[in-house]
């Protein structure tokens, strides 16, 4: 039987990367975003995971392949605000995106997981869990995936299936730069934050989702992968 992975927010940057990288691995991959790119290495579903309908209509004929054994959950939201002035509305829309479909979408694959001994979960987090100003919704929206992401380590361990997240830094995505582009304020704040004075390329965060969903990778659950340039140890 060939494995297939599901990667959600798959249509460009990390999501994109990580397709590729997976592909190359042997997996028969299968992207999840509400655009579809001009190409993509595998089957692409258009979908919107804001909608809990349509999420769960596609965890429905996602679990019914019965060969969809990994899942990279990677759709996010993220916004610009302070703590004295983020709007709730904001607030919930960020801890939803960021969590719900993940959950709604592992739940679905978790009966295929168990017959075949083996699943492979990755949720794509964040360094801001470490603490990042003007980012306190998406932080904690990362942040329960992450608690999220040890609970089901432990649940699932029994059954062959690894759960881990991976949590990249400041990283040149299409939407990274068009936040912080080549000169700006943004851009230096950022690099100033990362000790090796780069940012990541988005193939340098699929390598290690590519990796937590490998077999060779089978004793390793429950962690969080900084992939930050050590910016997650503190500035120099």
């Amino acid at each position: 039987m060939t494995k297939s992975i599901v990667i959600t927010g798959a249509s460009k940057g990390i999501g994109r990367a990580a397709a590729h990288a997976l592909a190359q691995q042997g997996w028969a991959v299968i992207g999840v975003a509400r655009t579809a790119p001009g190409s993509f290495p595998g089957e692409f579903i258009s979908a919107d995971l804001a909608d809990k309908d349509e999420t769960s209509a596609l965890a429905g004929k996602l679990a019914a392949r019965g060969n969809v054994l990994g899942i990279v959950n990677n759709v996010g939201l993220a916004k610009h605000e302070t703590i004295d002035t983020m709007e709730l509305g904001v607030f919930t829309a960020v801890m939803d995106l960021n969590v719900r479909p993940a959950l709604q979408l592992t739940q679905a694959l978790l009966t295929g997981m168990r017959s075949a001994r083996f699943g492979r979960i990755i949720n794509v987090t964040s360094l801001v869990t470490r603490g990042f100003a003007f980012r306190a919704s998406y932080a904690a929206a990362k942040a329960a995936l992450e608690s999220l992401t040890r609970t089901m380590a432990l649940e699932l361990a029994g059954h062959g299936i690894t759960a881990n997240a991976v949590a990249p830094g400041p990283t040149e995505t299409e939407l990274f730069r068009a936040n912080n582009p080549p000169g700006s304020e943004g851009e230096a704040r950022y690099l100033r934050s990362v000790p090796v004075r780069r940012f990541a390329q988005p193939e340098e965060i699929a390598s290690a989702i590519a990796f937590l969903a490998s077999e060779q990778a089978g004793f390793i659950t429950g962690q969080t992968l900084f992939v930050d340039g050590g910016a997650s140890l503190g500035s120099l």
